[in-house]
């Protein structure tokens, strides 16, 4: 697969509603434009083994949490899947191949593999996008239609795939956000709400940027913001990264129109002297050349 399939391909599972997205296909689909030869249903048919054999490990008529917990076993244990503590923002840590091959990831792409074998098991989980560290949570039909109404009857379910697959409470997640954040961020239950196939695959991509961009390799970095507005057009923070971008690589005009585009729309931001300075900049660049 070229990276302009795969680009293709992405482009039309983003097209589609959010339940007929395919989590672990659209993951693999942006990983193939860094992998141009990804046999992609090869990854899938390995996560359609890894439930398979996670099912023989299971009583289906077991409670949830037990079942949960047997998977949990499974893939951290058996399977060895563990976080990336040593080199944590090594780029491989979030492609899913990478991470299926190697057995070692960041929260969110152990969590999108969490998610798919528990999907293929019949057991609901749905990513969770706490700041600074990405769990996954149990979502029952009843917990969906009355979520504030059962809170004690039915507790939420919450897994750490980056820490072996435990189990969280509540207030092991706050615990957790103030030895992240301390006192710049308060904890808020509403951290703890279920995101979107489209939220777990911006954040991918928000990771991957933030390594590119550190490593200045421009040219990926800027493929990583095309991928995020195809999930997000109108995102206005990604059309003003890839305007500086585009500054970068010299492409002065993509830049101006970028960077006026953001201001337009984001008239007060916080950045905003900082944005018309650059934007002074290119437009006394354009008038010398003409």
């Amino acid at each position: 697969m070229t990276k302009q399939e795969a680009r293709h391909q992405f482009t039309a599972m983003m097209a589609r509603d959010e339940s007929e997205i395919e989590l672990d296909h659209a993951a693999l689909l942006m990983a193939a434009e860094e992998y141009p030869h990804l046999e992609i249903e090869k990854y899938l048919a390995q996560l359609d083994l890894f439930a398979d054999q996670a099912q023989q490990e299971q009583d289906t008529s077991s409670d949830p949490l037990t079942r949960l917990l047997s998977l949990s076993d499974y893939l951290f244990g058996q399977l060895g899947f563990s976080g990336n503590v040593e080199n944590y923002y090594d780029a491989r840590n979030s492609f899913l191949n990478d991470v299926i091959d190697r057995r070692i990831g960041i929260p969110i792409t152990l969590s999108v593999i969490y998610i798919e074998v528990a999907r293929r098991l019949n057991l609901p989980v749905a990513g969770v996008g706490m700041p600074g560290h990405f769990i996954v949570k149990y979502c029952s039909h009843e917990q969906e239609i009355l979520p504030e109404i059962l809170p004690e009857i039915l507790p939420e379910i919450l897994i750490d795939p980056f820490h072996g697959g435990r189990q969280l409470s509540e207030e092991d997640c706050r615990e957790m956000m103030e030895r992240l954040y301390g006192d710049t961020l308060s904890f808020h239950p509403s951290f703890l709400r279920a995101v979107t196939k489209k939220q777990i695959l911006t954040r991918m991509l928000q990771n991957l940027k933030s390594i590119y961009a550190r490593a200045l390799d421009h040219h990926k970095t800027l493929s990583v913001i095309e991928r995020a507005l195809i999930i997000i057009p109108e995102a206005p923070t990604e059309i003003r990264d890839r305007g500086l971008v585009y500054f970068s690589l010299g492409r002065y005009q993509q830049s101006l129109a970028d960077l006026e585009t953001y201001l337009r729309r984001l008239p007060r931001a916080e950045d905003a002297d900082v944005i018309k300075e650059r934007i002074n900049d290119l437009r006394q660049r354009q008038a010398q050349l003409n």
